[in-house]
């Protein structure tokens, strides 16, 4: 089995290209040694996510990704779901003065680190975590495109 990814845009706050997002996950995915996988994205709005996020985790407020791991990180075969806020993206490259299209990315490279084990919840995994999302993000990112 290969890598299959699937893509689901269902919100209007960033126009994206699906065949990119593939691109990117594929990149990540490859670059994190994980040839074979089952990956859906889903790209949101902020009210999908909060919904999502108050019902399977418990937390009343939208947010920027949420994975949901259908696999041990630990198995041949990765399967999951990624589910990102592309309306959040573009509220916090606003804020940042940024660019919604590379804080997207941003949170498909953190949810699919997530799916591949990295963990985030103390402050020596969070560093790794970080800096792998910056290395990945340097070196995959250029597939990253508005769509025209």
């Amino acid at each position: 089995m290969p890598i299959e990814i699937e893509v689901a845009d269902t919100q209007v706050h960033l126009k994206v290209d699906r065949a990119d997002v593939m691109r990117l996950a594929r990149d990540v995915l490859l670059k994190e040694n994980r040839p074979v996988a089952s990956i859906s994205i889903a790209i949101v709005d902020n009210a999908t996510i909060h919904s999502l996020n108050l019902k399977h985790l418990g937390h009343d407020w939208p947010t920027d990704v949420i994975t949901f791991p259908l696999s041990s990180s630990e198995e041949p075969a990765l399967a999951g779901e990624v589910v990102v806020s592309a309306e959040m993206a573009v509220a916090t490259a606003l804020e940042l003065r940024g660019e919604p299209h590379r804080e997207l990315a941003l949170y498909l490279v953190h949810g699919l680190l997530h799916l591949c084990g990295y963990d985030d919840s103390d402050d020596a995994s969070s560093g790794a975590m970080k800096r792998r999302q910056e290395e990945l993000l340097e070196s995959v990112a250029g597939a990253w495109r508005a769509e025209k």
